[in-house]
């Protein structure tokens, strides 16, 4: 009995002895758990401060260089737009004042002639027009029913073109301008429009059925002036158009081709005694031995005949006309002319209306 107490004695003492010797293990290995724990702690929240950092960092660099880019572009934006601002406001002058150089202030009158009555014009010998801009005054191309030049068979100058149109047409302004007559006579013109353009050049639309403009009225070319008719000294409806300098007529055939519906060249060239012609030559054109004008010429001019070449040409239907008599008549075939229309074999034609027959 007393054996089994010393054993038990003894074995509770070992016990304790061994849970003495634990407790600074245990101890020194939770300090060092906690050593750990804080030393990943600051390592995450100093990479987290860095990365704040560099993100804001970053976010700053991202902001500022578009801002200081839209800086810029917005320094060119406010120097163009002054330019363009600039060009908007001589433009404007220049309509509202249109050639006032050439004209002088006091040529703002009813005559078609603005020179009518005056003795001492300055005219020049020549003068280079600029002719961009141009707009024909009737839809597509045109029919010039007669020319410019001496009637015989009425005994007086015809100082313009007579195009083709039905009654009520649209009217279209040539080129930018300011009207300086919006007027009727009864024995000539009928009702009639004169505008002055900034490239120097007066432009009239005679036999109009409706005037749509009123006198000093700024138009842009392509603006509808008024509708065609048969006013006025006229045996049907058409358009009477002239082309004038300082009061000089000029034959229009020598600015616009016609049949074609664009210009003969972007610049003019106005000769005094040379404005009869139907088509000036390069001497005409140009004085001394300027090359380099006569080959700008000759180029636009070889351009122009390519471009006769492969403009499209039309037919307009007359009564009684079918799609094969119309492709007989231009060398073509009904299927072409079907596929050239986007139209049907058995489609209606309709008089007045125009088909492509190239």
């Amino acid at each position: 009995m007393k054996e089994t107490k010393l054993t038990i004695t003894r074995t509770l003492l070992l016990v304790g002895f061994a849970a003495l010797l634990s407790l600074p293990l245990e101890a020194s290995t939770l300090e060092r758990k906690k050593s750990r724990r804080r030393k990943v702690a600051r390592t995450t929240a100093v990479t987290s401060t860095r990365s704040k950092q560099s993100a804001t960092l970053h976010k700053a660099d991202t902001t500022q260089m578009p801002k200081l880019y839209a800086d810029g572009v917005k320094g060119i934006d406010k120097v163009k737009a002054k330019s363009n601002m600039r060009e908007l406001e001589e433009a404007r002058e220049a309509l509202e004042a249109p050639a006032i150089d050439l004209y002088g202030g006091d040529s703002w009158g009813s005559y078609v002639n603005p020179f009518a009555g005056k003795h001492s014009v300055n005219i020049p010998s020549h003068h280079e027009i600029d002719c961009d801009g141009f707009v024909m005054p009737l839809r597509g191309k045109c029919e010039v029913t007669s020319g410019y030049g001496y009637r015989s068979r009425f005994g007086r100058n015809h100082y313009g073109v007579d195009l083709a149109l039905h009654t009520g047409d649209s009217v279209r302004a040539a080129f930018d301008g300011k009207v300086r007559i919006r007027d009727y006579e009864g024995k000539g013109y009928g009702y009639y429009i004169v505008i002055r353009h900034p490239n120097g050049l007066e432009t009239v639309y005679g036999h109009l059925s409706r005037q749509l403009v009123h006198r000093d009225q700024v138009v842009r070319a392509g603006d509808v002036i008024g509708l065609g008719g048969s006013t006025g000294r006229s045996t049907g409806p058409h358009l009477h158009l002239e082309f004038r300098f300082m009061g000089i007529p000029i034959n229009p055939t020598q600015i616009v081709d016609f049949s074609l519906g664009v210009l003969q060249r972007d610049t003019y060239v106005f000769r005094r005694g040379n404005t009869d012609k139907a088509g000036p030559s390069y001497g005409e054109m140009f004085a001394g031995n300027d090359a380099e004008k006569a080959t700008k010429y000759k180029n636009s001019s070889n351009s122009r005949e390519r471009a006769k070449a492969k403009a499209p040409q039309t037919h307009r239907i007359q009564k009684g006309d079918t799609l094969s008599a119309i492709a007989q008549r231009n060398g073509t075939t009904v299927s072409k002319l079907c596929k050239l229309n986007n139209m049907k074999s058995n489609a209606t034609l309709r008089p007045g209306k125009s088909i492509r027959v190239r």
